[in-house]
């Protein structure tokens, strides 16, 4: 007879999601951490823009289909070009059996809020579906609905910055970040009423975080089955720093949006094939107002949004991380133009 875990991984394997070949090494970190073993989270994505000829990586995002991403709302901007590539562990080098491709279309929630950060979430259609292969895998989704009880282990992975203020992450990084329920998530002294049921903490020791750059990436989640689970979207911290004692990363929900992702799927297989490819859902907009969160986006989303608004430079960087890093005050006002290094990807 076979044993229960030879059994989930065929079902895992006909079901075709949620079991990379090579498995994860579960005792690494991100800020604060290691390299993931490469390949072992095949399903995530690097989304990354071009500028100056040159692609460079913004977020993160997860495969949930071969020709549909998961990413954060917060991530997408209307006046910049995408494309979407899989199966990377090293951004700077070329590596067998990486794809790159092309964007068809992206539809943002159409109830995303920017100022309280609510519906965090994005759909990313690919122009083309992407072959799967020992790279390049999907993640299953979660049950509508379900939630995860306090202290469950969890992994967030990114290429984003290393520590606050650091560099961005050549090779992608994980983490270990147990879940922290709402209801200990919600208390005064951790991050209150800006968390909604709609969200998933994870982390808030101080010492193991999500960063810049992380954004729209996934929280892995292993199923009591064997399957990996994307259970979170990498959505905001704390402008305090990428790792502050309770202040845990703070997720989108996906089994919140269960529902969502079925209907935008299936409007966009129904509606899109015959149509040129649209604009983006919705135009965005950003209050310039005090914010005590920071989303972990890099450079660019934050000088999108700037040359949208018209705002003065820099004034919107205690709504989006200043692309150095977080900003330390929570008051608005304006600032120098400040950067981050940014990071050329291979073509």
């Amino acid at each position: 007879m076979l044993g229960v875990t030879v059994l989930a991984t065929l079902l895992a394997f006909a079901s075709s999601c949620g079991v990379p070949i090579f498995q994860p090494n579960l005792s690494a970190r991100v800020v604060g951490g290691d390299n993931a073993r490469p390949h072992s989270w095949p399903w995530q994505i690097s989304l990354q823009y071009l500028k100056n000829g040159t692609w460079r990586h913004t977020c993160g995002g997860t495969l949930i289909a071969n020709n549909y991403v998961l990413t954060a709302a917060h991530c997408i901007s209307n006046t910049l070009t995408y494309r979407v590539a899989l199966g990377k562990n090293n951004l700077v080098e070329d590596e067998e059996g990486s794809v790159f491709a092309n964007v068809d279309s992206i539809i943002v929630h159409k109830k995303w809020n920017s100022f309280l950060v609510r519906n965090d979430i994005a759909l990313i259609k690919l122009k083309e579906p992407v072959q799967l292969s020992d790279t390049i895998q999907v993640a299953c989704l979660p049950e509508a609905g379900s939630l995860l009880p306090q202290d469950y282990p969890c992994y967030v992975t990114g290429w984003g910055r290393l520590w606050t203020n650091g560099p961005i992450a050549d090779e992608l990084q994980q983490g270990l970040q147990p879940v922290v329920d709402h209801a200990t998530c919600t208390q005064r002294d951790w991050w209150g009423s800006m968390v909604r049921d709609t969200m998933v903490c994870a982390g808030g020791d101080g010492i193991i975080s999500s960063c810049n750059g992380d954004s729209g990436g996934p929280l892995n989640c292993q199923a009591k089955s064997g399957f990996w689970e994307v259970r979170g979207i990498v959505s905001f911290g704390s402008s305090l720093g990428c790792n502050t004692v309770k202040k845990p990363t703070v997720f989108t929900r996906v089994s919140s949006y269960i529902n969502w992702i079925k209907e935008v799927g299936a409007h966009l297989r129904a509606l899109l094939p015959a149509l040129a490819p649209p604009p983006l859902t919705r135009a965005f907009t950003l209050p310039l107002t005090r914010s005590l969160v920071c989303l972990h986006a890099h450079a660019p989303i934050r000088e999108a949004l700037s040359a949208e608004l018209g705002a003065v430079r820099g004034t919107v960087a205690d709504v989006i991380c200043s692309s150095a890093g977080f900003s330390k005050s929570l008051q608005l006002r304006p600032r120098p133009h400040t950067r981050a290094p940014e990071r050329h990807v291979a073509s």
